[in-house]
């Protein structure tokens, strides 16, 4: 399953030395990739192949509420200009297992 879809940049202060950066994958896609069937991982994470702009890596997406949200690690939101608060184009690959 391929999705793609825009979003924002949101901060998540982990600690008050540390900050996390994702983005919420739509809740109507979140709700389709949830009736995917697959072993269970922990926290209930979902492997994907994820793609902004040139950057490309495997990491996993995550249950929050009603959506799953995608980390965005430091050196992707270095190399894509991404900043909290702004715009994000998505490419999410959903993997087997």
């Amino acid at each position: 399953m391929i999705i793609e879809f825009d979003g924002e940049v949101f901060r998540w202060d982990a600690r008050e030395d540390s900050a996390w950066f994702f983005a919420s994958v739509p809740p109507e896609l979140s709700e389709e990739i949830r009736e995917i069937p697959r072993p269970y991982r922990g926290f209930g994470a979902v492997r994907v192949r994820a793609r902004i702009g040139g950057s490309e890596w495997t990491t996993s997406i995550f249950p929050s509420s009603d959506a799953y949200v995608l980390p965005l690690k430091k050196a992707v939101r270095a190399a894509e200009g991404l900043v909290d608060g702004g715009p994000v184009t998505v490419r999410l690959e959903v993997l087997d297992g």
